[in-house]
Parts: structure tokens; sequence; C-alpha cells
């Protein structure tokens, strides 16, 4: 996530990958990051993307190890439940970037507010969003199960669909889902009838 601390950031300088790319025959690159290997297209987009989806996850996972360590009482991967990645996702608020208005504020709902006002900065609901997608990834690649996944739990769920509902509104932005247009549906051509000509 970009809004981590500079000391978070600075912690994971030292844990670098280095990703290597190997060409074969029919076009494919396989990327191969530390100890695991992918599949992409030869197109270099596919690969930073990917590459740049593995550091993230990795360094969002690395740091919610710190904090569990730092946490007090120090807690274990095992014991972390949902409650604790709320407390995780509050604490993150302090490093936010996102005006969200109190109901007070007269720019309340206002996407474009005309001044400034000191209304609170928090994290915009789609970073929490992406930082939970990315953590329960992890969490399962480092060998934890689905169902006692902490990232899944019904609580950080319901937490993510308050903020969301919540910036929604305080911004007066909508977090709607886009519906996927579908091509509309291909006519066969007419042919001429038989016979004629």
């Amino acid at each position: 996530m970009a809004t981590f601390t500079s000391e978070v950031e600075s912690s994971n300088h030292s844990a670098n990958i280095h990703s290597t790319t190997h060409q074969n025959n029919d076009n494919n690159s396989i990327v191969n990051l530390g100890s695991s290997t992918t599949l992409s297209s030869s197109s270099s987009s596919t690969v930073s993307t990917s590459s740049r989806y593995e550091n993230q996850k990795r360094r969002d996972w690395n740091t919610f190890g710190q904090y569990l360590k730092n946490h007090r009482p120090p807690l274990t991967l095992a014991r972390c439940s949902g409650a604790h990645v709320l407390e995780f996702l509050r604490y993150l608020d302090q490093f936010g970037k996102t005006k969200v208005h109190t109901p007070v504020c007269p720019f309340y709902g206002d996407p474009n507010p005309p001044a400034p006002c000191p209304c609170p900065l928090r994290q915009a609901w789609g970073s929490l969003d992406a930082l939970v997608g990315r953590l329960r990834a992890a969490f399962e690649e480092n060998g934890g199960m689905p169902e006692t996944n902490p990232f899944g739990a019904r609580a950080v769920r319901l937490y993510l669909r308050e903020v969301r509902d919540l910036q929604s509104k305080a911004r007066g932005v909508s977090y709607d889902k886009k519906k996927r247009k579908r091509p509309p549906p291909s006519q066969p051509l007419a042919t001429p009838p038989s016979g004629e000509a």
C-alpha cells in the first residue's frame, strides 16, 4: 500500500527479491520470483504488473507480521483473528491521505469541496479492500488454511462494506460495481435463397 510509513518502507528494502526472465519458443516468458514460478505473456506490462503485485503482497505481509510482533501482547499468526485484522486496518487510518468529511462538515457529500476543512484523513476504501485481498492471498500462500483465514472473516467484510458506504456518502462518490458491457449478439449474415440468380 502506498501510504505506509517510511519506517515500513525502509524495513522492506532489505528483503529484495531479484526476478529473472527466460524466453521460450512460443513467445511466453517464465518469471521466477524467489521460489514461485508463474507463466505470463511476453508483453512487458503483464510481467511488470504481476511482479509489482507480488512485491506489494510481500511488503504488505511483512508489514502485517511486524504489526503482530509489535502488538501488546505480541501475537502469533495462529492466534490472529478477524478482530486483530480490524485493529490493523484502523491503525493504518493514521497514514491515510483521503479526506473523509464528517456529517457536520458543510462539504459533506461534496466530491469537489471548494475550500479546506478540518475533517480527518483516512485510508481510502479501495486501498483497504485491495490490501485485504493481498493479505488474504498471502495468508494462504504462507501455509494458512482458507477456513481459518482472518482476512476473510465476516467482521472484516462487514467493516469494509461500512467504510465503503461511509466514504461514499461523505465524499459524494459512488462505489457501485460497474456492470460489464457484453458485446451484442452477432447476427448471421442473410444468405440469398437458392435458385435465384
